[in-house]
């Protein structure tokens, strides 16, 4: 099932005694383990209803009794289950020894007073173990990985209607320029803008600009942008407002480096038929920087990739044993390149 079925049965009020997500995206999943929160617990119920164990401190044993008690002046309880090492590779719980017999027992007989959501923080599940796909048969099994470029947009423009304000596709992707593509972050983002905006108001993308700060990695990451489009004075114009904010020219000039990395690695992988969603997940990056990579990195050819890499390594032993100024060293190495 998908997050979006699954969505949709849980405000239908078909709820599952199982629920196993997983996945790098913490934001979605605090998204649903709020909805679960809503649809079935009142909010002045919670102390009673809703339990949260951590299987680094917690035998599994005793999460399984938990969902065996009947719930106390409640109708049903929610048992949320973080760090559940137990569905990953390697060795479950660490230090502590859990009774995974006693969870294959129960999943074959979920309690109907009772569901029971574990949280897994990885990319994927062990299919190779038991217990994995047991609770593939018994339950429901959600995986929330960052989204896609047009799905990051569009929950974007989703976000800014849910709180009575309107939002073009362009002021998005301004937004996620600015902020990166953290959810969290973006989320709070939106509710300044909508708080700016007021009820029923317009963000452009002008708003954004006045209102989203950038940080220095998505500045820098503006700045390659301009170099690969030959507009230097923007880019220039960028660098000295880095330095005005007393950025170290050393931090600028690694970060410019990681960028003209990731662009030469995805030109590679690419060359080799990645697709996008594997290429991301061979980087570890989100799907929108590997789209945004791979359109400026056809702007360069790979040998000029790694010739400027090469001069980048060369101006970063330069500037830490004070070959050069520092800041020279850098405003030098920007004019060349986009010379």
């Amino acid at each position: 099932m998908d997050i979006k079925s699954a969505i949709k049965d849980i405000k239908a009020g078909k709820v599952s005694p199982l629920y196993l997500c997983y996945g790098t995206e913490k934001h979605q999943i605090q998204e649903f383990v709020k909805l679960l929160q809503d649809q079935l617990v009142d909010r002045d119920q919670r102390d009673f209803a809703v339990a949260t164990y951590d299987l680094t401190e917690t035998p599994v044993e005793v999460v399984v009794e938990e969902a065996e008690t009947l719930p106390f002046l409640v109708p049903r309880k929610l048992i949320i289950v973080r760090d559940s090492s137990l569905f990953m590779a390697g060795k479950e719980g660490g230090k502590l020894e859990h009774k995974i017999d006693a969870l294959a027992s129960y999943l074959n007989n979920p309690a109907d007073h009772s569901v029971l959501l574990f949280l897994v923080n990885g990319e994927k599940l062990d299919e190779r173990k038991k217990i994995v796909k047991a609770m593939k048969a018994a339950g429901t099994v959600l995986s929330f990985m960052p989204l896609g470029q047009n799905e990051l947009v569009e929950w974007v423009i989703r976000g800014v209607e849910k709180r009575g304000c309107r939002m073009d596709r362009e002021a998005a992707e301004t937004l996620i320029a600015a902020n990166g593509v953290q959810m969290t972050s973006l989320a709070v983002e939106v509710d300044k803008l909508c708080l700016y905006a007021g009820e029923g108001g317009l963000i452009d993308s002008a708003v954004v600009e006045q209102l989203v700060a950038r940080s220095t990695e998505q500045n820098v990451f503006v700045m390659v942008e301009h170099i690969a489009g030959l507009k230097l004075d923007k880019a220039l114009s960028i660098f000295y407002e880095l330095l005005k904010q007393r950025e170290e020219p050393i931090k600028i000039a690694a970060l410019i480096a990681r960028q003209f990395r990731i662009m030469l690695q995805v030109k590679d992988l690419a060359r080799q038929s990645y697709s996008q969603q594997q290429i991301a997940s061979q980087l570890g990056l989100h799907p929108y920087a590997v789209k945004v990579a791979g359109e400026q990195a056809r702007k360069f050819e790979a040998a000029q990739l790694k010739a400027i890499l090469n001069d980048l390594a060369q101006l970063d032993y330069k500037m830490k044993t004070g070959g050069i100024d520092k800041v020279l060293g850098l405003e030098l190495f920007l004019l060349k390149l986009g010379a």
